[in-house]
């Protein structure tokens, strides 16, 4: 479990890109022989931990705070240079000769440096995170206008031969309308996100429920849109009444009882997510900007069924529900009922499946950690202890400066959960194991045991005895 939980580290702290040369806050002078910007003290730059270097050419090692490829650069950066350090501590090197002596004091030194390393690091990864999400609006404003386009040049494709109809141009006029509305709110919310911030939850990943959600709004809008197109440019008093007609509620039944529904499957979840965090049932850890997997993954990156099926449901609902409006653009999309309760079933299993996923972090047992030839003894105060269990590292916390977070409380004391890094990763703290010091502040006892993970959960408490 330990390897597997090291590559996890490894691979998350080397799959994200970076940028800038900024110098961190907190950084030691030589602590990064010939890597640009680790130099030691934080030259003055602005918000968001990018050095100076205004005056620099926007190339990929350029440190403006405004510049999304030097934030990418910086972030790089300082991800190759901790892993380097890690790497160092993880084969013995690099200690200095006041604690090499020492297991324990060697221990505490490294674990303290990498902590530093990492938050580094984060400072870094938030930077990029904030300049990705400041050109977001941008990228979805495009998106939208590039669909416009395409929608105009099918449009003008299939009416070679039939004709250009009134039709067409109530769908080309109701799509530039919610391409519009939808650029006013990119511009509006340009710092959080654009168009999609309704969409980005509040842990900073993108909603399965929410975007799906978007999604049926804004097709069932460019649908009404649509028919009072044609109801604009109708001549006649029966066109107008059979397009009037077209909006009875047994014709687009299905389309909108499945509005219904997954709009409110997108307040309950909402809802039912918050409670859970603050029972301390679920675990959340804000991501440092949202992805598209968001919509697949958990928040650890691994795909979850429920909202897999329930996107992919969805999405070809919502595809023949789009055809449905193309081949009869004079009425609501008349969604069959079969497909409208399969998509009712996907949003019961999405939901079912929200209620389902996390957990309280559980201590199980609790023992004295024993090395080879160490004898067999009781618990005594300087002595390191193992703490068995699940939940203590939460999905999205495999980074190490929010490893360096987690806390255990032996009786008063708090103590920091030590990082021990191994080839490839992290050796403690684990998601069942971790290992730290009886600290020598406590009095002899029964005392109890209690962990406090990155997300802020608690455990339960744990009963052992401390000899003298």
């Amino acid at each position: 479990m330990a390897g597997r939980r090291a590559s996890g580290v490894a691979v998350r702290e080397t799959g994200r890109g970076g940028g800038g040369t900024g110098v961190y806050a907190g950084a030691r002078p030589g602590a990064y022989p010939g890597v640009p910007g680790y130099g030691g003290g934080r030259a003055g730059g602005p918000a968001g931990g990018l050095g100076t270097g205004a005056g620099e050419a926007h190339a990929g090692g350029c440190t403006c705070g405004d510049c999304p490829h030097g934030a990418r650069e910086g972030h790089r950066r300082a991800v190759a240079a901790f892993l380097r350090r890690r790497e160092e501590f993880a084969a013995g090197q690099g200690l200095p000769a006041a604690v090499a002596h020492s297991a324990s004091a060697s221990r505490q030194w490294v674990s303290e440096e990498l902590a530093q390393c990492a938050e580094a690091v984060a400072e870094r990864r938030r930077a990029e995170g904030r300049a990705w999400l400041a050109g977001l609006s941008r990228r979805t404003a495009a998106v939208v206008w590039a669909a416009v386009v395409l929608l105009l040049l099918g449009q003008a494709l299939t009416a070679i031969g039939a004709g250009w109809t009134t039709a067409r141009t109530a769908g080309l006029a109701a799509a530039f309308l919610v391409a519009g509305a939808l650029t006013a709110a990119s511009w509006f919310h340009r710092a959080e996100g654009g168009a999609l911030a309704p969409v980005i939850g509040e842990d900073n990943r993108l909603s399965t429920s929410r975007t799906v959600a978007a999604a049926w709004v804004l097709f069932v809008a460019y649908a009404v849109l649509v028919l009072a197109g044609r109801l604009a440019g109708a001549s006649r008093d029966r066109e107008r009444d059979a397009l009037i007609s077209g909006l009875d509620l047994a014709r687009g039944a299905g389309a909108v009882t499945v509005l219904a529904v997954v709009c409110g499957i997108a307040v309950l979840v909402r809802r039912v997510v918050g409670l859970r965090v603050l029972g301390q049932r679920l675990q959340k850890v804000r991501a440092d900007r949202p992805r598209a997997a968001d919509l697949l993954t958990d928040d650890a990156g691994r795909g979850t069924f429920a909202d897999i099926q329930y996107v992919v449901v969805s999405g070809v609902a919502l595809v023949f529900a789009a055809v449905r409006l193309a081949r009869r653009p004079d009425q609501l999309p008349d969604l069959p009922w079969g497909l409208a309760v399969a998509l009712l079933v996907s949003a019961a299993t999405y939901l079912a499946g929200k209620y389902a996923e996390g957990g309280r972090p559980v201590i199980l047992s609790v023992v004295r950690a024993r090395e080879a030839g160490d004898l067999d003894a009781p618990i005594r105060t300087g002595d390191d202890i193992e703490i068995r269990g699940a939940g203590f590292v939460p999905p999205g916390a495999q980074g190490a400066d929010r490893l360096a977070r987690m806390v255990v409380r032996v009786g008063a004391v708090h103590v920091h959960v030590p990082l021990v890094p191994v080839p490839g990763g992290f050796g403690n703290p684990t998601d069942t194991l971790l290992t730290v010091p009886v600290p020598a502040e406590v009095e002899p006892g029964r005392l109890e045991i209690q962990v406090v993970t990155a997300a802020g959960a608690e455990t339960n408490r744990y009963t052992v005895e401390v000899t003298d």
